[in-house]
């Protein structure tokens, strides 16, 4: 009973010191806030705004919104009509090379965002503009490996250029259908630097929007240009630039973007040109997958 009794007025004590912070002076717990702030990159100023202050009340810019998200609804319904991807059945079926994007005026270049290290504090840039003729699509600037003096970033150096995510009626996903093709077609002309081509696809789980199907481009340089097909079965898969153990093809059917990564540790200028990015069926290529794919649970 004194046990029991002891026990009693021992939780009884705990319970006024939790519950009344002014017996015993405030008690420190740890509460996860609602609202928590961005990420904010080493050496930018911190937003101090409020969250409603972030945001734009425009009524007109929602009656444009309405206007283009209709008009897109409405060219979904008609390519569905007309055929898949807005191609009758017969040339979808029987099409054997497509060409995705061509670089023959200043609205082909608003398709592409074009990134380097400085947005976290690098020396590196990166700039994309139209070639001769404005017909061929110029990516150009210095690679420069040194990591910015923030105490906290260890490496640094590399230039990217990808495509936008298309955008269906409503702000949705639009997927690139490669599935009766195999080999990516690319006409181009570098200065003789290996470069890293970049293909995402839409992933099943949340933790997997990092994966990236990536392989190698090595440009010889000089004034003539150079045809490369890489067949989709040699890109593997890597996670946060750390390639990865399970490895398995790449989805052909829901292709968000492609891009081109230049991080060979070569301080200098570069240039890449690009003339077009295509896709080809190649009858030639049978492979379906060019590395290996373990079992788990192997059959007995």
């Amino acid at each position: 009973m004194a046990l029991s009794g002891t026990v009693l007025k021992t939780s009884s004590v705990f319970r006024r010191c939790l519950f009344q912070p002014h017996i015993t002076g405030p008690v420190s717990l740890h509460v996860r806030t609602v609202y928590e702030r961005d990420y904010r990159r080493p050496g930018q100023a911190p937003d101090r705004r409020w969250p409603w202050q972030k945001i734009r009340f425009d009524f007109s810019k929602g009656v444009d919104g309405v206007k283009k998200h209709f008009g897109l609804l409405k060219a979904e319904f008609m390519e569905r009509w007309t055929g898949p991807e807005g191609r009758p059945l017969v040339v979808h079926m029987l099409e054997q090379t497509r060409v995705l994007w061509e670089f023959r005026g200043p609205e082909s270049l608003s398709h592409w965002v074009v990134t380097s290290d400085r947005e976290i504090g690098g020396r590196s840039e990166a700039y994309v503009k139209l070639g001769r003729n404005n017909s061929t699509c110029m990516l150009y600037g210095s690679l420069c490996s040194a990591p910015p003096r923030d105490g906290e970033t260890r490496y640094s150096g590399y230039c990217t250029m990808r495509s936008k995510q298309s955008q269906a009626s409503f702000d949705r996903k639009k997927h690139f259908d490669w599935s009766s093709f195999n080999t990516l077609y690319l006409r181009i002309r570098g200065d003789g630097r290996p470069w890293m081509v970049n293909v995402s696809a839409e992933t099943y789980f949340s933790h997997q929007r990092d994966d990236m199907y990536s392989y190698f481009l090595y440009t010889r340089g000089g004034p003539y240009w150079q045809d490369v097909k890489i067949p989709f079965s040699k890109f593997f898969l890597s996670s946060r630039g750390r390639v990865q153990d399970d490895q398995h093809p790449l989805w052909l059917d829901k292709v968000n973007t492609i891009g081109f990564t230049l991080g060979d540790k070569a301080d200098g200028p570069f240039q890449l040109e690009i003339d077009f990015i295509a896709v080809c069926n190649d009858r030639a290529h049978t492979e379906e997958f060019a590395y290996e794919l373990y079992k788990r649970n192997p059959e007995v």
